[in-house]
């Protein structure tokens, strides 16, 4: 059994979720209920799913897993683009919370190498394995 919560990244994940939400009830982004929900579920997707593939039994479902991670952040830093854009954020917050969720999201690729999910033989059996995968 891996040990997720001693995780950085799952740490500093879930820290990330904590500051969202926080500035997500700020009366400028309060309101704007589908941007505050699609933006808290991202950044809860992150931490979620870092804490799910570390559980995981092998490495290939532990990298399918930080890949969703790595993506949500990716989301993460497009919503928070469109909020310091339409004026949720200033532009402080704006660059503290980018900056954190891509300091979140290069930890995620660091992590996906150490458990080889960057190397070729990896991704082709991947790929392999999504194409005849058994019923």
């Amino acid at each position: 059994m891996r040990k997720f919560k001693e995780l950085r990244v799952w740490q500093d994940a879930v820290s990330l979720t904590e500051k969202i939400y926080r500035i997500t009830n700020e009366p400028a982004f309060s309101k704007d209920f589908g941007l505050k929900d699609q933006i808290r579920r991202a950044t809860f997707s992150i931490s979620s799913n870092i804490a799910e593939g570390d559980e995981r039994g092998s490495n290939r479902q532990s990298v399918h897993s930080f890949n969703i991670a790595k993506g949500s952040s990716a989301e993460v830093i497009t919503q928070l683009n469109i909020a310091f854009r339409i004026g949720y954020l200033d532009k402080d917050s704006f660059e503290a919370l980018e900056r954190e969720t891509d300091l979140i999201r290069a930890s995620l690729k660091n992590l996906i190498k150490a458990r080889g999910g960057d190397t070729p033989l990896f991704q082709i059996s991947w790929f392999i394995f999504k194409i005849f995968k058994p019923i």
